[in-house]
């Protein structure tokens, strides 16, 4: 299976550490680009909801 991973526009350095996502039979795929053997699976729904969470502050001072 040939997934075509997107790199974030805010990424500074072509080759710099970043979030890395890609679309994969109806999931989400998401890996740190200095570490790509690790990839986090989640639905469209969760990704959402986790941002949607994140911009309202939900995790600020979060440990």
């Amino acid at each position: 299976m040939d997934i075509q991973w997107l790199k974030s526009s805010f990424s500074e350095q072509p080759d710099g550490n970043c979030l890395e996502l890609a679309s994969c039979e109806g999931s989400i795929l998401l890996r740190e680009s200095d570490d790509p053997g690790v990839v986090l699976k989640t639905t469209p729904a969760k990704l959402r909801a986790f941002l949607a969470g994140a911009r309202a502050g939900e995790f600020d001072g979060v440990a």
